[in-house]
């Protein structure tokens, strides 16, 4: 088992990593003094498999607790998604010391912090991703956010969890397309702050896709510290450290806009958006085309699409215009001049951007 803290003062966190962790959760829980009363928001298919050992977990260390499921899909980051959450945890939380549960991947996680943002102008959460994706970046650094037609994360807070509980035994449940979504946000972690994780992605794919519980937990911890030292140095990227988290974001949630949040997951559009920042990149000569090959080449070792299907390049780039990244009409992209050497660049011509998704098209 592996402690990692995100240090932001009183509102400090541990991320806890391990396999066969979750028994010992109720132990952590009661030295956080968060309440006592579990409302758990998570989707059907994990109550079903996970829910009544989770209650135990749960009811042994005196906790109630009571499951919301809503639809495991990008549209139940909504506002009115939103809305009946809160109307059901209200009717709950009645002579009650309610707190939050997030219980499942990036959508739930999502979901269940911005509820907690603002039900009761603020009650305490704890973070327990079930997804690899979730567990290496999602459920870490507070963002909390839903959905607008008109793009991805438009309403939101930024509003820290008590506690994320990082059980990497959940993950042998996932299928393959899962992991190779949750290895797309790994694999940016390595090009933006570390070049041994990236030549280690490069040589352990088996072993990720066999969930070697060692691998799991190295990569899952590599992520989880960079993560953390970001967060806890610039939570609300007022510094600018960090939106170097954003690389192939940019490009990746206007990819997920432009199809309706289907066909591409969150993963694989972040895989696609990393390659198109490669080229501009490499278009704006901060990287050799060497270098822009050997991540598309990681990327497809990981199952990711290299390629687009099904979506107009125009549809992408008005998706881009709605990016919460723009300030009034300039533009900015977190681009790299080599492993480990993220850089922001501001105001790059619509040619290139237009450039850089043909190229994947």
């Amino acid at each position: 088992m592996r402690k990692v803290k995100v240090k932001l003062g009183s509102r400090s966190y541990d991320i806890i990593i391990g396999k066969l962790i979750l028994k010992k959760l109720g132990v952590y829980l009661r030295k956080l003094n968060i309440g006592s009363d579990a409302y758990i928001i998570t989707n059907a298919l994990l109550k079903n498999r996970y829910g009544v050992i989770l209650s135990k977990v749960l009811l042994k260390a005196n906790f109630s607790c009571r499951f919301k499921t809503v639809s495991d899909s990008e549209r139940s980051k909504s506002l009115e998604s939103a809305g009946c959450v809160i109307k059901d945890l209200a009717k709950f939380d009645q002579k009650r010391r309610v707190f939050i549960i997030a219980f499942g991947g990036g959508v739930v996680g999502d979901l269940a912090g911005f509820v907690a943002s603002v039900y009761k102008r603020g009650v305490g959460y704890i973070q327990i991703p079930t997804t690899l994706l979730a567990q290496v970046d999602s459920a870490i650094g507070g963002k909390t956010a839903v959905d607008l037609d008109l793009g991805k994360n438009l309403i939101g807070a930024f509003y820290q969890p008590r506690l994320v509980f990082s059980e990497i035994d959940f993950l042998k449940t996932l299928d393959k397309r899962q992991v190779a979504s949750g290895m797309a946000e790994v694999i940016k972690y390595a090009i933006i702050k570390d070049n041994n994780l990236f030549c280690y992605l490069e040589n352990r794919h088996k072993d990720v896709f066999e969930s070697c519980p060692t691998v799991l937990e190295k990569i899952i911890s590599s992520c989880s510290k960079i993560k953390a030292s970001i967060a806890s140095r610039d939570e609300k990227e007022r510094l600018g450290l960090r939106t170097i988290l954003n690389f192939g974001h940019t490009i990746g949630h206007a990819i997920e806009s432009a199809c309706g949040y289907k066909g591409y997951n969150h993963g694989e559009a972040v895989g696609l958006g990393m390659i198109a920042a490669s080229v501009l990149s490499c278009k704006l000569g901060l990287i050799d085309n060497k270098l822009a090959l050997r991540i598309e080449n990681l990327i497809k070792l990981y199952g990711l699409p290299i390629r687009l299907k099904g979506v107009s390049i125009n549809k992408i780039i008005d998706a881009y215009y709605h990016d919460k990244k723009f300030v009034g009409k300039q533009n900015k992209l977190v681009l790299i001049r080599g492993i480990a050497k993220p850089m922001l660049v501001r105001n790059v011509a619509l040619d290139l951007i237009k450039e850089a998704v043909r190229k994947i098209a």
